[in-house]
């Protein structure tokens, strides 16, 4: 995946990396209820995020199928960020947020410890 997606855009990948495959029609209906988005809004949405295809519509029913993982946007965003703000370094990334922490929970210190560790 080269392209950003927009909030807008992760709104309605949410939903589809939650429950799978769902048609326009209750895409719509969710982000109605959730975002007040009027039916048109979802379906220009839809549009482009299958122009990016990061999407494809399925037949019957424009069936709507995620095409790239939550995984693979997370790691794509983590990349932008990182180039964006710290220069490519991790270094700093983690300098900068530690940096803003009055304290972390044991169990996150023993998660980054972990993280450390399985990069050696």
């Amino acid at each position: 995946m080269e392209q950003k997606l927009f909030d807008s855009e992760l709104r309605v990948m949410e939903h589809l990396w939650r429950d799978g495959d769902l048609t326009a029609g209750v895409l719509a209906k969710r982000l109605t209820e959730e975002t007040g988005w009027n039916r048109n809004t979802t379906y220009t949405v839809i549009k482009k995020l299958v122009s990016k295809q990061v999407i494809e519509r399925l037949e019957p029913n424009f069936l709507c199928h995620a095409l790239v993982s939550k995984e693979e946007v997370q790691q794509q965003e983590a990349e932008n960020l990182l180039d964006k703000l710290f220069d490519g370094s991790p270094s700093l990334l983690f300098s900068s947020f530690l940096g803003n922490q009055k304290s972390l929970p044991p169990e996150e210190i023993q998660r980054l410890r972990q993280l450390v560790e399985e990069l050696k």
